[in-house]
């Protein structure tokens, strides 16, 4: 069987680099990703998937029927990039997609574009290596997920795989991670702290108090735990109603034991208490919430949460993953994402803490490389992506072939 994979996955090398590229030079920021999901529709029907669906946030679904239906494996990259910064950081045009030296250059390379790639020619390489699948094969290019809370993941799996009868029973992310077996990380928060009142001085002096006493709740966390990131954005001016009202927002780590309740509750206390001493005023602190419209023109609600979420590395998933691998000649390295900038994250925690689906990543790019300028994907690890991800595929939802059985991976 992994011979026959290799040899068919280096024959597709020069197609989903080609194709990796494609989606590199089309640009496609959150809330603008149509052409890009033109690029993977387009692919996935000259692939041949069983069923090529768009829905109405945008996702665009392909799907491989297994010979039972069930169990149903989601393999999910999102379509969107992070903002690229100033371009004149960038050596080469933001959407260059130059490849040089085995190295492809552009903004969503890293995250996740490259990953995406592999992602959809993992159904080519299983379709060209006539590996019968038992289960299905679900490959879903999502949008809006650098908006934070991932809703088109939420619309995804609540909405359109629900009324087509594929709930996913496992999920691999294509988001970073060098060819890892990566099984969760730690969430954020953003939260908006309003302080109103008819006196301009005492909401002043209330906000002053508690940008003050916010810097100083910068700290370390407990011995054996990582730093707590926290951002504060300069405080912005309001009228509401005659009143004056001054907006602070807060960005800050969701560790892995903090609910979103717990963290709103617990920074309710402490600027109330800081507010306090300044004079009347009313202090108010809420997720950030906000309507926005995708690229469809549907309007979604965007919660700017991402919560914190973890696959035991023991479950059964992680291990059929790690021995697939680990059988097919691939390195075998579990771990999780350290998410070394604030804002970023994946969509497993919509999907294993809302939906109860075991959620593992496995992805070409490098966390490092992201929402940076000049960023990159190597090549090769594109190609390799395509067949880790076979390979983990089959043996998740595939039959067994002749001359091969289960004890073997």
């Amino acid at each position: 069987m992994y011979p026959m994979l290799k040899a068919k996955n280096a024959a597709l090398a020069t197609e989903v680099l080609e194709f990796a590229r494609a989606l590199v030079w089309t640009p496609s920021p959150t809330f603008e990703e149509k052409k890009v999901a033109d690029l993977v529709e387009r692919k996935l029907n000259e692939i041949g998937y069983d069923r090529v669906v768009r829905d109405d946030s945008g996702n665009v679904v392909g799907i491989l029927y297994g010979r039972e239906g069930e169990p149903v494996l989601l393999l999910n990259g999102h379509m969107d990039t992070a903002a690229p910064g100033p371009e004149s950081a960038w050596k080469e045009p933001v959407y260059s997609g130059l490849s040089a030296n085995g190295t492809l250059y552009g903004l969503g390379a890293s995250d996740c574009k490259g990953g995406l790639a592999a992602q959809v020619f993992t159904g080519a390489l299983l379709k060209r290596s006539l590996l019968p699948l038992r289960g299905t094969l679900v490959v879903a290019a999502t949008v809006a997920e650098e908006a934070g809370g991932s809703p088109g993941v939420r619309t995804l799996v609540g909405e359109t795989l629900r009324e087509l009868e594929l709930m996913p029973t496992q999920a691999i992310l294509c988001d970073p991670t060098d060819l890892g077996l990566y099984y969760g990380h730690d969430g954020w928060i953003e939260m908006d702290v309003h302080v109103q009142g008819s006196n301009p001085f005492h909401v002043r002096d209330a906000a002053q108090a508690i940008l003050g006493g916010l810097e100083q709740s910068r700290r370390i966390g407990d011995a054996g735990e990582p730093a707590e990131f926290q951002s504060v954005l300069p405080p912005v001016d309001e009228d509401h109603a005659g009143e004056r009202s001054t907006m602070i927002r807060i960005v800050r780590r969701l560790l892995p034991r903090e609910s979103e309740n717990d963290v709103l509750s617990e920074t309710r206390r402490s600027v109330g208490v800081l507010a306090r001493a300044a004079g009347s005023v009313a202090v108010q602190v809420a997720v950030r919430t906000e309507n926005q419209r995708l690229y469809t023109g549907q309007v979604t609600e965007v919660r700017h949460v991402t919560h914190a979420w973890a696959t035991d590395p023991f479950h059964p998933l992680m291990e059929r993953s790690r021995q697939a691998l680990a059988a097919a000649g691939c390195e075998v390295r579990p771990g999780k994402w350290i998410l070394g900038r604030l804002g970023m994250g994946t969509a497993g925690g919509v999907l294993l803490d809302e939906f109860s689906i075991p959620t593992i990543g496995y992805g070409p790019g490098v966390e490092t490389k992201c929402h940076t300028p000049n960023e990159s994907v190597s090549e090769a690890r594109i190609v390799e992506a395509v067949y880790g991800t076979a390979v983990i595929a089959h043996a998740l939802i595939g039959v067994p072939v002749c001359g091969w059985t289960s004890d073997e991976i």
